[in-house]
């Protein structure tokens, strides 16, 4: 009896073992996955912030929370069974998904780019109604959401290309905590830009002196953050857009110019100091270009098309 007690224990052990390796293993390509989404993940964040603009302090942890309910609702209800079928039964559509996603970031980021160049229109007494209207908290919400999806099925599908090779549960284990990790770094993340303005506040009016300089600094920083973000969610969608298409251009021995580009920046990079750090950062201009071409030609396109041009900002 003891003997095959001390079996069973043995057993448990080893199935502990097993369990923690596999823990360790869906960490580490969830850690993979999520470096590789980074520059949609750094967009999402930067892009989130302008949908609780406007709203009363006590709403905007409330309306962030909505937010990241969607989100996950996204990611784990919608985006990752369909991706797991589709990983399944048509692996070969995950390249041309990719870059259909990597479009669409490089359209969104040359639309920003376009807008910021142009003059804004609206009158306060504009932006003041808007914000006023009863409903305006569930259209920023839906509208949120709906951005939301995007983002996400583009940081999942990233994600499942670096596991297409493991089997099905490690997929769907590694998707799931991407999607979770994702979502709870991103919208902690805005939670804290939303509120650190009230915090400064805080901060300024009472304590001493020092307290009160560090309130008026984050006061201060705030609106420079926020356009900061901006522009670097911008920068990351056309950087992360163009080399997915590039990648997936490569992939099918199409134009070259992945080629190309790989070529200069080892021949410019090519005995510099940091000669890596060099390489990449020539790389990633190189992809942002293209990514900026690619997108003002979908913005182009589509102004073509009757009845858009009014909705492109």
């Amino acid at each position: 009896m003891p003997s095959g007690l001390f079996a069973l224990l043995d057993d448990v052990a080893t199935i502990a073992k097993v369990a923690a390796a596999s823990i360790d293993d869906i960490g580490a390509a969830a850690s993979k996955a999520g470096v590789k989404a980074a520059g949609v993940v750094v967009d999402d964040t930067a892009v989130t912030p302008r949908y609780v603009t406007g709203f009363t302090p006590d709403r905007e942890l409330p309306i962030i929370w909505r937010i990241t309910k969607g989100s996950l609702f996204n990611k784990l209800v919608l985006i990752l069974p369909a991706l797991l079928l589709l990983s399944t039964f048509l692996p070969w559509a995950i390249t041309p998904l990719l870059m259909i996603g990597g479009a669409y970031l490089c359209f969104e980021g040359a639309e920003k780019v376009i807008h910021s160049l142009q003059e804004d229109k609206t009158s306060l007494a504009e932006d003041a109604e808007i914000v006023a209207d009863k409903n305006h908290e569930e259209v920023m919400v839906k509208g949120a959401v709906r951005t939301d999806f995007i983002l996400s099925a583009e940081i999942m599908v990233i994600a499942l290309n670096e596991v297409l090779d493991e089997h099905l549960a490690m997929r769907a284990a590694t998707l799931a905590l991407v999607a979770v990790l994702i979502t709870i770094a991103v919208y902690g993340v805005v939670g804290l830009i939303v509120k650190m303005d009230d915090i400064g506040l805080h901060m300024a009016k009472e304590g001493n002196s020092a307290r009160r300089a560090i309130g008026r600094g984050l006061v201060d920083l705030m609106p420079k953050l926020l356009a900061a973000l901006a522009t670097i969610g911008t920068a990351a969608m056309l950087w992360v857009g163009g080399q997915i298409v590039l990648h997936g251009l490569h992939e099918y021995h199409i134009g070259g110019i992945a080629e190309a580009l790989e070529s200069l920046a080892h021949s410019i990079a090519g005995g510099l100091p940091l000669e890596g750090v060099w390489t990449w950062l020539i790389k990633a201009t190189g992809d942002g270009i293209f990514g900026l071409l690619l997108g003002g030609l979908i913005v182009g396109a589509l102004h073509l098309v009757p009845g858009r041009k009014a909705a492109v900002h």
